[in-house]
């Protein structure tokens, strides 16, 4: 029997926090009519269908940390993200469905790239929404410690309102600081403590 899966990423272009992936293989018995692509639902949507997917599905989670990012690029952190969810799932599949025109690369693995797999391919649409609602979660969560960022709101992407807070309160441990603006900002803050420095003598 073919076993198809569907994988996806989430969380590239954002500034903050570990970039995220998902593979799952749908059930015979799943509704893939109510699957979308996790940016057109609702977030009540996408958590009751994350839900609803997980029930009827097989599925693994993979990521990336922020330093791996910082190592490597967010498109080789974004590969191993999937990657790493793809090793995770309980049975090989037989066939891989990528969201996007790149693959991971690993040995005895069937891929196929999908452009805008995500609104096309039910597999990769489940996988795009479980993939955003844990990242969200987890983002959400961690501005609860970091409080004045609006991580909850924005999921740490390039909001005028995050882009501000970064300005005001600093650059923390979970942002990417390979990432424009996020380097720009801190040569210009490196720049201001000098100058700041130098008007002591």
């Amino acid at each position: 029997m073919k076993i198809v899966a569907g994988v996806d990423e989430v969380g590239r272009g954002s500034l903050i926090g570990p970039v995220y992936a998902a593979a799952v293989i749908l059930n015979k018995s799943i509704d893939k009519k109510i699957l979308r692509d996790s940016k057109k639902l609702s977030k009540t949507r996408r958590e009751t269908l994350a839900k609803y997917i997980k029930k009827n599905s097989m599925w693994a989670i993979g990521k990336a940390s922020v330093r791996e990012i910082e190592k490597i690029n967010i498109f080789h952190a974004s590969m191993l993200a999937m990657k790493r969810a793809i090793i995770k799932l309980k049975k090989k599949p037989s066939l891989i469905l990528i969201d996007g025109n790149k693959s991971p690369n690993i040995k005895n693995y069937n891929f196929t790239c999908v452009i805008k797999g995500d609104q096309k391919i039910p597999s990769i649409s489940a996988a795009s929404i479980i993939a955003k609602v844990t990242r969200d979660k987890i983002i959400s969560n961690l501005g609860k410690k970091f409080g004045g960022y609006y991580w909850d709101k924005n999921c740490g992407y390039g909001t005028k309102e995050h882009l501000k807070a970064i300005k005001n309160l600093g650059i923390t441990s979970h942002h990417r600081k390979t990432f424009s603006p996020i380097n720009k900002i801190k040569k210009v803050s490196r720049r201001n403590t000098i100058s700041s420095y130098l008007k002591k003598f």
